[in-house]
């Protein structure tokens, strides 16, 4: 299968395989206005198989977001048709507003212009907890599909 050449635009690399659909609804891809192209269980000789997301567009991405879904992903920024930026990404040391915090006696429960904030407790477990009341995060974006 080939896929063309992007101009200018994003690639999203080395997505663990299965995870690229949760990328592309988190990001709202559908909505952004141009050509974005997903690739499902590509080869890889690094990790087996994996996802890859072309974008036929520079926006704006919060790579905290993709560091928390996915830490090894490749963030490639091309420029007339040229690698002009790469991003390694890595779990982020705090995350906003992307999860809830399950603990029901939680301040943000009860008090919504609370922002839901959480830490990295244990970066090689990827475990978050709770600024507030120290309860690990939910895991809904991070185990594996």
């Amino acid at each position: 299968m080939i896929i063309g050449q992007i101009k200018d635009g994003i690639v999203l690399d080395h997505i663990t395989a299965g995870k690229g659909i949760k990328i592309y609804d988190i990001l709202g891809l559908q909505d952004i206005g141009c050509t974005v192209a997903m690739i499902q269980l590509a080869d890889s000789k690094k990790m087996g198989k994996k996802d890859i997301i072309k974008i036929g567009k520079v926006i704006d991405l919060d790579f905290d977001i993709l560091g928390f879904i996915d830490p090894g992903i490749t963030v490639n920024i091309i420029e007339d048709g040229k690698l002009a930026k790469r991003e390694h990404l890595s779990p982020p040391e705090k995350i906003v507003n992307l999860i809830r915090c399950k603990n029901p006696r939680c301040i943000t429960s009860c008090e919504q212009e609370i922002k839901h904030e959480f830490y990295l407790a244990d970066r090689e477990k990827l475990v978050y907890r709770c600024k507030y009341c120290d309860t690990e995060a939910p895991n809904q974006f991070r185990t594996e599909v």
